[in-house]
Formats: structure tokens, sequence, C-alpha cells
């Protein structure tokens, strides 16, 4: 359950499951890039555009070539918590955040364009639905190489 509070606390803010796992000097580092990241992507107006429904807007907002570091940093960073706390007793953590990483940027790609149901989301709304496929192809992944490992041996 460690792990899994480690994580959380990276949910919230990118460098704070690294505090709270005496990772000080990554806590840092992490904290450092997200408001780095978040600042040069305009990120924070981005998400408050989103939420009052001004995806146009948000779309405008948005520097495309310093948000598509977000996904990875963010899911780096989540992972770096997760494995820290779990001291890598999970066999190949890492998949499902990689998975998620990579299905939100390319979320973030199409989100100025690509539409579900007749509805532009943008690029908060989009990227976060693309969380759901990269989970499951992540720990659908894992799985398989979980059970190729165990015919193996």
């Amino acid at each position: 359950m460690e792990a899994i509070e480690k994580l959380l606390w990276s949910i919230a803010f990118p460098g704070f499951g690294q505090f709270s796992n005496g990772k000080f000097m990554k806590g840092i580092i992490f904290i450092f890039l997200e408001f780095l990241v978040n600042v040069q992507a305009n990120f924070n107006e981005i998400i408050i555009l989103s939420f009052h429904g001004n995806i146009q807007a948000a779309i405008q907002q948005t520097n495309y070539q310093w948000l598509m570091f977000y996904p990875c940093l963010y899911f780096f960073a989540m992972w770096d918590a997760y494995r820290d706390a779990d001291d890598g007793k999970i066999l190949y953590s890492y998949i499902p955040f990689v998975m998620m990483a990579y299905f939100v940027t390319v979320g973030l790609i199409y989100s100025s364009r690509l539409q579900i149901f007749g509805i532009l989301l943008g690029p908060v709304w989009l990227p976060m639905i693309f969380v759901i496929p990269g989970l499951i192809v992540g720990l659908s992944i894992q799985k398989l190489i979980h059970k190729f490992r165990l015919f193996l041996s």
C-alpha cells in the first residue's frame, strides 16, 4: 500500500512522491521540470480555458512544443515514485506508465483536430481520455510478458 500512496502523491504533483520516498534531489528536479514545462506550455491557462469549455482558446494558447514534454515527465515521475516505494518487486512495472505516456502524447498531437462524437476536446480532455487505452494496453503487455516468462520457466 505504501507504493500506492507514493504514486498518488506523484499524481497530485510530480516530485511529491519522490519527497515522500526521501529522494529529495529527484523531487526537486521533478518539481523544477514541472514548473518549467507548465509555464512554457501555458498549461494552467489551458486547463482553465478547457474547464470553462473554451476549447478553441485553449488550443490557441497551447505551446505544443513544450506541452509535448509533459506526458513523459508526468508518467515517469509517477513510475519513479512507485518503483522506489515498491523496491522493484513488480516486474515490468514501467510498461503501463510508458504506454500511458505514449498514448497521452498521441492524444495531445491530435487534440487540435480529432473530434469524438463531433466534439473537439482539445489539449486537456482528449489526452486525459487517451490515458484509458494506454493503461489497458500497458497492463495487457505487462501480463503477456509475465505469462511468457512463466511459460519459458
